[in-house]
């Protein structure tokens, strides 16, 4: 008599190893060749590039590693992306069940729609409030919101090598530029105030 043969508890964790493991793989290897082709490639291009280009050509092996990175985040992104979204759906479909369940019949008068408006936003107010509140839905989104952040971190990164490749500020010295025109104009704001105030106390006089 043979024993049965069940899952093992761990055949996710398992095959999430796995997966992981093939993707860092080929991010090495894709670090690797980025290596050797920049290595091959960017004395020609210093020595055949001027100006904007060969600081472009200098700082490519930057914008490849970020373009592997952003890959990589991306993954784990629509990851937990589909997590997020089959979590709203099945708790939409639980919640539906239970309120065709409660109210089985179709409404026909004003009174009874009534009825089961109330009772379809009780429902899903508790089942949406209860997958909010629940520790799966938090960490989920947590992973997500922080896979977003690293997305925008990449893209900022290309678009700042970029942009000093041109001679361009980068995001950083634009907000920074922004911020002290916000305080100027706050500062130009008061003066104004404060001039008027003293214009009108004069003619008062």
């Amino acid at each position: 008599m043979q024993p049965n043969s069940t899952p093992s508890v761990n055949d996710s964790e398992k095959k999430e190893d796995s997966a992981r493991n093939i993707t860092d793989y080929y991010k090495h290897l894709s670090l690797f060749w980025t290596d050797l082709i920049h290595l091959m490639s960017s004395k020609p291009q210093a020595l055949s590039s001027v100006g904007p280009m060969r600081a472009f050509a200098s700082n490519s092996k930057k914008v490849s590693t970020e373009l592997i990175e952003i890959n990589e985040s991306l993954m784990e992104f629509n990851k937990y992306l589909t997590e997020y979204y089959k979590q709203l759906a099945d708790t939409w479909g639980v919640a539906q069940k239970k309120v065709n369940l409660k109210y089985p019949e179709i409404p026909q008068d004003i009174e009874q729609i009534e009825a089961f408006k109330r009772i379809w936003i009780d429902i899903f107010d508790n089942d949406f409030t209860e997958l909010f509140d629940s520790e799966k839905f938090g960490e989920n989104y947590g992973k997500l919101v922080s896979k977003e952040l690293e997305l925008t971190k990449h893209w900022n990164n290309i678009s700042n090598v970029i942009l000093q490749s041109v001679n361009l500020p980068s995001k950083e010295e634009i907000d920074e530029v922004y911020k002290e025109m916000h305080s100027l104009k706050k500062r130009v704001a008061k003066l104004e105030l404060e001039l008027k105030k003293k214009e009108i106390k004069n003619n008062a006089k």
